[in-house]
């Protein structure tokens, strides 16, 4: 299981530890990677990471198709409405 705080390395400090980043990853200690300290990458493990996927596919429900109709309507989906209530005698 993950820890809820995970450790933080800067890109030099990880480049020289990835082994033992690794090694917590399989133990499930997450480490985030800095770069001029603004975190830039996380290390999990991959179980951790599937896990996480899953969940957020599971999870999305209906926002999973948000975009899907783009340009379904042409440039302006009041025109195509306005257009159709015309069609429809209202």
């Amino acid at each position: 299981m993950a820890t809820v705080n995970p450790k933080t390395y800067y890109l030099k400090k990880a480049a020289a530890q990835l082994s033992r980043i690794v090694r917590d990853a399989q133990a499930g200690q997450a480490s985030l990677v800095t770069l001029r300290g603004v975190p830039v990458a996380a290390l999990v493990s991959v179980e951790q990471r599937q896990r996480a996927m899953a969940e957020d596919s599971s999870n999305a429900g209906i926002l999973a198709l948000r975009g899907t109709g783009r340009g379904l309507w042409g440039a302006s989906a009041a025109t195509t409405v306005r257009k159709l209530r015309g069609e429809w005698g209202s």
